[in-house]
Formats: C-alpha cells, structure tokens, sequence
C-alpha cells in the first residue's frame, strides 16, 4: 500500500480540538496497517514533516495525502491536485466540491449522505469516529448530577437551563480542557449537550459529536440535541433524551426524574462495538485497500463521469421542462 501523509495545520494551540484528536487517532489506526505520518501546513514543529518542504520531491505517486480540515480544503485540494489525495470528511457544509478523482471517507452516515448527493461520482466511504476503550462504565459512585461543556452549548442551555437545574441539583460546569474526561463522565448522572445553536452559527454540521456517546459509553445519561451528525447514533426516548423538549420548565422535570429515578436509557455494546478500534480498523482495511487500487487504476481511466454542476442540473430542468410542454403539445 501507498504510505499515507495525514495533513492537519498544526498538532496544538489554536488547532487544538475534537476534529484534530480524532484525526490522530485515525492516524494512529492506520500505522496498524501501513506506513503513515502526520505533516502540518501551517504550524511548524519540531521533529514533524511539512507539506511545503515535501512538496517536490520525487515518488510522491507512491503517496496519499489525507485532507480533513474543512475550511483548508478547498485550497489543499487544488494545491495537490497533481497528487493522490483523499479527503477524510469531518462536518459538512463548507460549500467547496471537489473533482471525482478525490475519494471522500466520511466520519458520519449524515456526512455521507451529504457527500452522496454533492458527489455522486466520487468513491465514498463510511468510517466512523474512534471511542477509545478508556470510555467505559466503571461502576463508580456518580457524586455530579448534571455535567455540561460550556464550548459548543447553547445561549438557552448556558443562560436559562442551567441556572433553573443549579437551584434544584448538582450541576458542574466544565470550561477549560479536562484530562481523564471518562473518570468525570464516570462521576455524573446526566450530562447535557446542545450544540445545534454553535453549529448554525459556524455554518457548518456537528461532524460527529463525539462527547455523547462517549458520555453514554460511560453510563451517563445523555440529554442532546440532534442536529447532523449526531442524529447517527441518538436515539430519543430509546438511549438519550431530547434537550430543548419545548420549554424549560419541561427540560427540568424530565432531567429531575432521571436523577431520582437513577435509570438510565443507555447504548449497547454491540452498538458500541461499531466505534470502537477492531471494528474501525477492518473497516479501514478494505478502504484503504480500494482506494490504493483507485489510484493504480487511474491513469488508465477513460474520460470521467460527466460531473453534476450546477449548469448540468439547469440544463436537466430544462430538458424536462421541454419533454413535459412536448407531451401536452402532442
């Protein structure tokens, strides 16, 4: 196989967030396959390859450049367009297309829908996010009735629920970076994430949301919102609750009697075992294996399938517009 060259603009500081960790992860699992290494683009570091300075080195046909920070995509895309490039596909939305010569790998069955219809002639491919084995129930005494993440929440989550829930329960509210996130999620009963607000904003999708499943994974039970990528694995009424059921007062009563009731609606394992390393890394085996014989098969190719631009859906309208006057002339 082609040695991967996972891109990502730095390893810390301004960069540091899910989508990086996760993309590392996905890193990590592919070195488990075939040779990978990571190289930014925008932070230097010591001891870590930059894209600037391989660029013009001979062999690069024997590369795959792997793409996944959505608002450099676009320009990487096009910075590499003479290389083998697949674009691993976090949130959607961004609004770039990309040529039928890129395969996408998608983290979300949302995303890969997305993609689908944007790109109908690319090679898509689903592999989901990791949840590290760290994620687990460890049967611990849960002191924190409620947990949120200040990042992402809502103004109604943050500025109105929050505060009714503190008058009647336990509540932490974490907003810095946590080490050992699974032995909090251990500690609490419910934990609370309202994203849909924060996303909107971006205007761009939840990719994933890895911190509900992981939260469920340890026990927790989990009062989300829906939106994107989320809408994968939540479940209301079935694994998790629905946060924002129309009004607060609501929202507190049903968070109240879930922490008195201490029953939790919680995920299978059978459900977790699609997200975690074993299951990713056969996924990642086929799919690494298909794109490699995509690209030794290319430059063998005919000419492409025609792409779906937005001229060729015009003139789609219109020759139907036409068939349609045609039929009623006739």
């Amino acid at each position: 196989m082609r040695k991967l060259y996972f891109l990502v603009p730095g390893l810390g500081g301004q960069f540091a967030c899910g989508g990086l960790w996760a993309e590392l992860k996905t890193l990590k699992l592919t070195q488990q396959i075939c040779a990978a290494d990571v190289v930014t683009y925008k932070q230097r570091h010591p001891d870590t390859l930059f894209l600037a300075d391989l660029l013009g080195q001979p062999h690069l046909d024997q590369i795959i450049f792997v793409i996944s920070w959505g608002f450099d995509v676009g320009k990487l895309a096009q910075q590499l367009r003479s290389y083998n490039v697949v674009y691993h596909a976090h949130s959607a939305g961004y609004g770039f297309s990309l040529p039928a010569r890129v395969p996408i790998i998608t983290v979300s069955r949302n995303t890969l829908g997305y993609w689908g219809q944007r790109s109908p002639h690319s090679l898509l491919y689903y592999l989901p996010n990791q949840i590290s084995d760290d994620f687990c129930n460890l049967k611990l005494e849960r002191d924190i009735d409620v947990l949120v993440q200040a990042r992402k929440s809502s103004t109604y989550l943050m500025q109105d629920l929050i505060p009714a829930l503190q008058q009647v329960c336990q509540v932490k509210v974490v907003d810095s970076y946590v080490e050992g996130l699974s032995q909090l999620f251990n500690r609490t009963k419910v934990y609370l994430y309202d994203s849909a607000e924060y996303w909107a904003q971006q205007g761009v999708s939840e990719g994933f949301g890895l911190q509900p499943m992981e939260a469920m994974a340890c026990g927790c039970q989990v009062f989300s919102s829906l939106n994107s990528g989320l809408s994968d694995y939540l479940d209301p009424g079935f694994n998790c609750y629905k946060i924002a059921g129309y009004s607060r007062h609501f929202d507190v009563q049903r968070i109240c009697n879930v922490i008195q009731s201490g029953q939790a609606r919680g995920i299978s394992e059978q459900v977790l075992a699609e997200y975690r390393a074993d299951n990713i890394r056969r996924r990642l085996q086929v799919i690494l294996t298909e794109i490699n014989d995509f690209f030794d098969s290319q430059p063998h190719q005919q000419t492409a399938i025609a792409p779906l631009t937005k001229m060729r859906i015009t003139q789609l309208r219109l020759q139907t517009l036409w068939r349609k006057l045609q039929r009623r002339l006739s």
